[in-house]
């Protein structure tokens, strides 16, 4: 049963260099026609179950205007919230003032994901993006003052060129901010992004891990707790949504590019704007057997620092994990862990996750 919904805004003000997000320069007629789609989306698959988390993300949703985020606040209406529901918007810095955050406020927002990626300005030019430390800083205060009690930001670190040195100044600074939960993204080159079509390289290996494990120690010194790869949160302010998709449970994805697990069925939707205002929303479907749900089981769980709880699984498919999987060699060589019913990886060698995994798939 759903209880995670996902609504994708695909609309920018400015398109960044390194995203291959499904996304598009914001126009108005768009937007109109798009959430009209959007809205017979959800009214076509929603079943009215209680939801307890909600995510807004894309794109850009903060770059929506008054009347059009007040036409997407009467869309999501229609689900129903459970009481302890945790509502995510993102935003970027340049968007936020009273405004915004009073029709956020009224929306039912109350978690904020805002993209700061990174305070150095050479790396902000490469990005096509634009944060001083000041305007976060005050930004920041005024989401506070606003009762918003749950904000997460987002860095991006390992960016074509970049030196130890920035990486440190990043985090110093981004701790200044005080956030609940910070999302640290080893940048990706991928294709057809305007980086990788400018002929930008990947940093050095070696650097990019002497990076993460800079970032790990400095953020778990400062309390943060280190539970997904990527991601570091304050006790309890862990981000409900994300480890519901990481817990391998269902979840309805709306919108251009969004993904979704319902019904025993993995989609994806259309890139296609035409396709989508047609109606034509989803591009594909992979019906998930008892084998793939399993692998799915694994490589989502392992993305959790505490990883994988054995009798859990066992509960859920009537099978030990170790005769599913063969671990024995990597167990062996301490790559995984087994500990207290908890299969994980060794947090010395998470940052080889994808070839552990690779090499038990």
């Amino acid at each position: 049963m759903n209880q995670s919904v996902y609504i994708h805004i695909p609309f920018c003000r400015k398109l960044c260099s390194y995203c291959d997000f499904c996304k598009m320069n914001y126009n108005s007629i768009f937007v109109s026609k798009y959430l009209g789609s959007l809205s017979a989306e959800i009214k076509d698959k929603y079943e009215g179950e209680e939801i307890s988390t909600l995510y807004i993300g894309g794109g850009t949703p903060s770059c929506l205007s008054t009347s059009e985020l007040e036409a997407l606040c009467k869309i999501i209406s229609t689900f129903k919230l459970k009481e302890d529901y945790e509502f995510t918007f993102e935003c970027n810095i340049g968007d936020i003032n009273s405004d915004l955050l009073m029709l956020l406020k009224n929306m039912g927002v109350n978690r904020l994901s805002i993209g700061v990626e990174s305070f150095d300005s050479d790396n902000l030019e490469l990005m096509n993006r634009y944060c001083t430390f000041e305007d976060a800083y005050s930004k920041i205060e005024l989401c506070r003052e606003m009762g918003f009690d749950n904000i997460n930001i987002d860095l991006i670190y390992a960016l074509p060129n970049e030196e130890f040195k920035t990486v440190k100044k990043d985090i110093e600074l981004a701790l200044k901010l005080k956030p609940d939960h910070i999302s640290t993204y080893s940048l990706i080159l991928e294709d057809n992004t305007l980086l990788k079509l400018k002929g930008y390289q990947s940093i050095d290996e070696e650097l990019d891990y002497k990076m993460y494990n800079y970032i790990i120690r400095k953020l778990t010194e400062k309390g943060y707790v280190h539970y997904e790869i990527s991601n570091f949160a304050k006790p309890g302010k862990e981000s409900r949504h994300n480890l519901n998709c990481w817990d391998n449970n269902e979840y309805y994805g709306f919108g251009l590019g969004a993904a979704g697990y319902f019904e025993g069925v993995r989609y994806q939707n259309t890139r296609n704007l035409t396709k989508y205002l047609n109606g034509e929303y989803v591009l594909e479907n992979e019906l998930v057997t008892k084998e793939s749900k399993m692998k799915y089981e694994l490589m989502l769980g392992l993305r959790k620092l505490k990883g994988i709880n054995i009798k859990e699984f066992h509960d859920k498919y009537n099978e030990n994990i170790q005769n599913v999987f063969d671990l024995n060699a990597l167990m062996k060589n301490k790559d995984l862990i087994l500990k207290d019913n908890y299969l994980f990886i060794n947090p010395k060698k998470i940052y080889l996750m994808n070839e552990i995994l690779l090499k038990i798939l």
